[in-house]
């Protein structure tokens, strides 16, 4: 009886093992055993969210090595186009041009929006002039014909002082910056040259943060990470003077300076499955995180269409092959 006892118990053991070892196995083959690299880049605003995905997806698949570069929506776009990456981030859609040369180079792309984002004009603390930005001031401001003849801040409104305006703004390849000329300006690209530019937002907060006379514009979680270095101006939009925030971007009243932000993912690496994981993962815990680094969520019926668009172009690209 003793020996039917301990044969029972060396079993049951056993058994219980095996199950705990296959428990795991099976939670290894699904959360952690995936390997390759996905390579991203793109757009600077984008990036904090991009990120932030990244560092909990690298969490799960330890084996799977993520890179993100920062080289503006444009610049993102040309790598894209000729596949040396997988995942493209951009603050704004996708020009024809560069549709083109995906085009050319046998590269389909799917984009997905990820959250909503404000342009954020700023100033430096010891501006004690500025109270508000109409879009009529900023336009004169940086439109093209600015260039060389609006040099001074009492050219912008009465009573403000006679001193040169230092400005600030995102490079040419930003996406930021093709959004705020179209928004303000009129046009997609047309602003004036003489500026300082970078397609680092770091750079344009030190600089504004260090000049009395700076302005500048770039995301507004990047003013968020800031806000004790900058002063937030607000802007008339001819309905009323509304300030960025959460809500103003999420319920549109901060008009014309809110914008939805993307990932475009192309077809190639769409159908490996460390890239299709990755989307699949950051679709899943966009709004979450994206709240977290000072974006504005989409609706959750919003991320639901885009796990539905991704999940129809996967199958589409399955069935041709």
């Amino acid at each position: 009886m003793k020996l039917k006892l301990n044969t029972y118990f060396f079993l049951l053991t056993a058994m219980l093992f095996m199950a705990a070892c296959g428990g795991n196995t099976s939670t290894d083959r699904n959360e952690g055993s995936m390997e390759g690299d996905i390579r991203i880049d793109g757009s600077s605003t984008v990036y904090p969210v991009t990120e932030a995905v990244a560092e909990e997806f690298r969490a799960v698949q330890r084996k799977v090595k993520v890179t993100i570069g920062v080289s503006g929506t444009g610049g993102g776009f040309k790598k894209f186009s000729r596949g040396e990456t997988d995942i493209s981030d951009a603050s704004r859609p996708i020009k024809e041009s560069e549709a083109a040369a995906c085009k050319e180079n046998n590269i389909e792309y799917l984009e997905l929006a990820v959250a909503y984002d404000g342009l954020a004009v700023v100033i430096n603390p010891g501006n004690d002039w500025v109270d508000q930005f109409t879009l009529e001031e900023l336009k004169k401001l940086w439109e093209p014909a600015a260039q060389g003849n609006i040099l001074r801040w009492s050219q912008i409104r009465d009573g403000w002082p006679d001193e040169e305006i230092h400005l600030f703004g995102p490079g040419i390849a930003s996406g930021t910056y093709d959004y705020f000329t179209e928004a303000i300006v009129g046009k997609s690209g047309e602003s004036r040259g003489d500026y300082t530019a970078s397609e680092d937002d770091n750079v344009l907060v030190q600089g504004i943060a260090g000049d009395k006379f700076g302005l500048g514009f770039f995301g507004l979680a990047y003013y968020e990470e800031n806000k004790d270095r900058l002063r937030l101006v607000p802007v008339d939009n001819g309905q009323a003077v509304v300030s960025p925030s959460l809500e103003t971007v999420k319920d549109g009243s901060y008009s014309p300076l809110s914008r939805p932000l993307f990932i475009y993912v192309n077809n190639t690496g769409a159908a490996r499955p460390e890239v299709k994981a990755f989307i699949d993962f950051y679709l899943d815990n966009a709004g979450a995180l994206a709240a977290e680094v000072g974006y504005i969520p989409l609706p959750q019926e919003e991320y639901q269409k885009q796990r539905d668009k991704f999940t129809t172009f996967i199958q589409e690209k399955q069935a041709v092959q």
